[in-house]
């Protein structure tokens, strides 16, 4: 598993932008994976939810939606 959190995004997401928005201010890095990009990216994420975004951190947490919000 890598260093920093994979992160399965939608291009267009309310939820997804925040999340880009305030971990890009704070200097949080991220593998984002958009989801509408790729059929396997999509069967990445639907393993974990079938709502954006989800959040994959290196000791195998998974957070789906983000502040509260998904997409």
């Amino acid at each position: 598993m890598a260093d920093i959190p994979v992160v399965y995004t939608l291009t267009v997401c309310p939820a997804c932008d925040r999340l880009r928005e305030s971990w890009g201010k704070q200097g949080i890095k991220y593998e984002e994976r958009r989801v509408d990009q790729a059929q396997e990216t999509l069967d990445e994420a639907l393993f974990y939810a079938d709502t954006v975004p989800i959040i994959v951190y290196p000791d195998g947490k998974v957070e789906v939606g983000f502040e509260g919000h998904t997409g």
